[in-house]
């Protein structure tokens, strides 16, 4: 199945519902960051996170950054996912790897730490970004990430999160986040269920294995609760907005001195983007030229 998000509600429109399939570029940033087992995980659940939390932003060019800053041996992860269905990101330790814990899956708890910070900043395209920091729980991400909302965004939510990833890559990866708005907030009953269902559910990741598709997971879920699925269907993919002409302007605010230093030293100068690891060379020319321009600039004034 492509990469994809949908919307769904139920309970009368009380329960907001967005689901991803996030498998294929969870497996482009597995290749692109050569990742270990554990980091695959962690990385993928956080973007399949980043991209539910962007789902409900209204401008088009709205993003969402997840910074998770635990006391593990992965050291962190960086996110940044947007509503138009695009998502980036990275590792500080992609090698890491730990034996499974103690259920026989990918010990992410663990490689994240449990000690540690959730940074969630919203863009919402113009203004100033909204900004929230709470502690971690578990460094699972998907209890993580509850936290935030129920304590900084005050919505009671639920978000299950996954990744299969074995020899042959990423096979599964995904997740899906059901709030219970505030029409619905005091209808214990409702929310029982809720809770019962979810705790039911054999995972996330098997039932795409199964080929069952969001719709039919919506189904089980919330089929006998008013479930009206949204129409339309997005597609998501990996992709960083970096260039070789913004490496130039990056290099350009280094100023004419240490330019000159880098033609001297070492004949032009090379960059990577820790996001999608694409690497940019300039040489001494490209380099020259920047000089020029920052010449002309400051005689212009």
């Amino acid at each position: 199945m492509a990469d994809q998000l949908i919307r769904a509600t139920a309970a009368n429109g009380g329960i907001r519902c967005v689901g991803v399939i996030t498998t294929r570029l969870t497996e482009e940033a597995r290749q692109r960051h050569q990742l270990s087992y554990v980091a695959t995980a962690a990385l993928g659940r956080t973007m399949s996170a980043g991209l539910l939390l962007a789902s409900n932003m209204k401008n088009p060019d709205s993003r969402v950054n997840l910074r998770i800053k635990g006391d593990g041996p992965l050291g962190g992860i960086l996110v940044d996912a947007g509503m138009d269905g695009t998502v980036r990101g990275y590792v500080n330790n992609p090698d890491v790897e730990l034996p499974p814990n103690s259920r026989g899956k990918l010990d992410v708890g663990q490689a994240v730490g449990s000690n540690g910070f959730l940074y969630v900043i919203r863009d919402i395209g113009y203004g100033y970004p909204y900004s929230s920091t709470v502690e971690l729980v578990s460094g699972e991400i998907g209890d993580d990430v509850t936290h935030y909302l129920g304590t900084s965004e005050q919505t009671p939510s639920a978000l299950v999160l996954g990744v299969f990833v074995g020899s042959e890559g990423v096979t599964a990866s995904g997740g899906l986040l059901l709030q219970v708005l505030p029409k619905a907030a005091r209808d214990d009953a409702l929310i029982a269920t809720l809770e019962s269902r979810l705790t039911g559910l054999s995972g996330f990741t098997p039932l795409l294995k199964q080929k069952k598709t969001l719709n039919a997971i919506f189904e089980t879920l919330l089929g006998d609760l008013d479930l009206k699925i949204l129409p339309g269907v997005q597609m998501l993919r990996f992709h960083c907005g970096c260039s070789w002409d913004r490496m130039l302007g990056a290099l350009k605010l280094l100023g004419a001195s240490e330019l000159e230093d880098m033609i001297d030293k070492d004949g032009g100068a090379e960059a990577t983007c820790e996001f999608c690891k694409e690497v940019y060379n300039a040489d001494a020319n490209d380099l020259q030229r920047l000089i020029d321009d920052l010449a002309q600039s400051s005689s212009a004034r």
